[in-house]
């Protein structure tokens, strides 16, 4: 049998409720061992071959971060408010478990974000975003001044704003879609670059390959400024410092939910192309 990983953060009511319903399905497909969800790093002797993260979204990809380097598919399964990346329900997981816990599970490959902060002072730090990283001005909250470069473009272009938000497909559907940025398909190799309240009419969002390597440079920043990796880290930036973006070697690994096609899931979870509420 298969060795499932359940994480699980119990001091969340609904989290606890749906890992004890979800338990005895996982147990009856694998053997089961449970740990929390949190965000210290996973022993490396850690034995598993499926994982399965209980929680919303924000769970579903803090605990992706943790496992990448395992290189083990996911399932999630929804306990928050929204569960648009988290595809299973209690009731889903259920009726295909016998396919989810089975040595040919269907997978979904997500691109994610290697993002390195070169400082002024020449120091570096890094990190992985499976959403996006954003790049905001913070406080006192005046607009900033930056350069953007993309590739093999040597002459880049200015960005006078409130920030820029750099995501990949999966991320294109949380904050970039709320400031305007196009819905880019999952299993589309593309990144997308969103400006957050430029001052210019001319700056539209634009998405670029993910092999490319996109680089923002620090000229006029605020004390707050900061880049943020899927709204859970942040790195603090300078005049000077460059925050570089490209397709990370690794891909996070999800099982796919046969019974909810993407479509479907923008049209009932993000209310996608949704008509007006016309009087009858």
């Amino acid at each position: 049998m298969p060795r499932a990983l359940l994480i699980v953060n119990r001091a969340k009511s609904e989290a606890a409720r749906t890992a004890d319903t979800v338990r005895p399905v996982i147990a009856r497909h694998s053997e089961v061992s449970e740990i929390e969800s949190v965000d210290e790093p996973l022993a490396r002797e850690t034995a598993f071959d499926i994982a399965v993260v209980v929680g919303g979204d924000g769970t579903l990809i803090s605990q992706a971060r943790r496992l990448l380097d395992f290189g083990r598919p996911i399932v999630g399964v929804n306990a928050g408010r929204l569960g648009f990346l988290a595809e299973f329900d209690a009731a889903d997981l259920e009726k295909h478990a016998g396919l989810v816990f089975s040595a040919s599970p269907p997978l979904r490959e997500r691109v994610l974000l290697a993002v390195e902060v070169e400082h002024a002072d020449g120091k570096r730090e890094s990190g992985t975003a499976i959403n996006d990283a954003v790049v905001t001005a913070g406080s006192p909250h005046r607009m900033i001044e930056m350069s953007l470069r993309i590739d093999d473009d040597d002459t880049g272009v200015d960005i006078v704003g409130d920030g820029v938000i750099v995501a990949t497909p999966t991320g294109s559907t949380a904050y970039s879609a709320s400031a305007g940025g196009p819905i880019v398909h999952p299993d589309v190799g593309g990144v997308t670059i969103t400006p957050i309240c430029a001052q210019s009419l001319a700056f539209r969002p634009v998405v670029v390959r993910s092999s490319d390597v996109v680089a923002l440079s620090m000229r006029r920043v605020n004390d707050g400024t900061c880049v943020i990796l899927d709204g859970q880290r942040q790195i603090a930036l300078g005049t000077g410092d460059t925050v570089r973006m490209r397709e990370h070697a690794r891909k996070a690994l999800f099982v796919a939910n046969p019974s909810n096609r993407y479509w479907d899931a923008l049209r009932a979870k993000m209310r996608w192309a949704a008509p007006p509420s016309y009087r009858s």
